[in-house]
């Protein structure tokens, strides 16, 4: 019998990758994060153990208990919790907060799969198990962007990258061709609000992996609560990188995207024939 630890933070995802492990034929086990894990994943699992965010000690022990050998992360953990009080670390996790030399994501994130790994627990790609759900390439909406998006597009794809290179975030809000937001701790939603804010109607959203994206974790994840929030903001495009990152609810998203006049593309830097 396969069994798979799915360690479990906000959103969709990690029910859509329990539905995909379980029809690769693996025995899920959910690490439920509280406050942030869905209820609903109850259901999509075969068994569940809730463990507060902050408490690493916890989280390991009860992959153990079940006997876990690999797992896999997924559904955002915002960062924010470390600077609003809202969890109290255990000692394993003071530890590792101690040791870094940084609190970049990739620094934390690396130092819990370290932690796994230390106890025997690897760490999978999140692809593995999310491969269907993978942004293809190409214009996915039957509206095209026009010259000036595409333009858009084309610089917010550079400085997406280099604000993803410093691990700042992965996500900017653009509108001819200069740069409205830059997502740093807050997260996508909030950079859209305030990147349309800045730039009234007609925003441009893109989004990207980092230059060496570690696909174990942090993968770009867009769904409808992405789209709900460009749509109040008065953005007009929305450009994910293909093949890095993942889009949830698709026909959903292109269906409610029409609705909205609102342009979705896959792209990957290259000039889309």
């Amino acid at each position: 019998m396969k069994k798979l630890g799915l360690i479990a933070g906000m959103g969709d995802l990690p029910m859509a990758i329990a539905n995909e492990a379980k029809a690769q034929g693996y025995t899920v086990i959910a690490i439920a994060l509280e406050p942030l894990a869905d209820d609903l994943l109850s259901s999509y699992v075969d068994e569940i153990k809730w463990v507060n965010v902050g408490k690493l000690g916890k989280l390991i022990d009860s992959l153990k208990d079940y006997g876990i050998k690999q797992a896999v992360m997924a559904g955002k953990v915002s960062k924010t919790l470390l600077y609003k009080s809202k969890i109290t670390p255990d000692l394993r996790a003071m530890k590792l907060l101690f040791s870094l030399k940084d609190r970049k994501d990739d620094s934390i994130l690396l130092a819990i799969t370290k932690e796994l790994e230390d106890e025997g627990i690897s760490l999978l790609d999140v692809t593995l198990f999310s491969s269907n759900l993978l942004t293809s390439e190409g214009v996915l909406t039957k509206d095209r962007p026009t010259d000036d998006e595409w333009k858009d597009i084309e610089f917010g794809w550079k400085i997406a990258k280099e604000v993803g290179r410093l691990d700042i975030g992965q996500t900017v809000v653009v509108k001819d061709q200069a740069v409205m937001a830059v997502e740093a701790i807050e997260g996508t939603d909030e950079a859209i609000k305030r990147g349309g804010m800045l730039a009234g109607k007609g925003a441009v959203v893109v989004k990207v992996s980092k230059p060496n994206q570690d696909m174990r974790f942090d993968v770009p994840v867009i769904g409808l609560k992405t789209l709900r929030t460009m749509s109040k903001a008065g953005a007009r495009v929305l450009s994910v990188e293909a093949n890095k990152s993942i889009i949830l609810d698709r026909d959903k998203m292109i269906e409610e995207a029409k609705k909205a006049k609102i342009t979705i593309i896959g792209y990957s830097g290259k000039p889309l024939l």
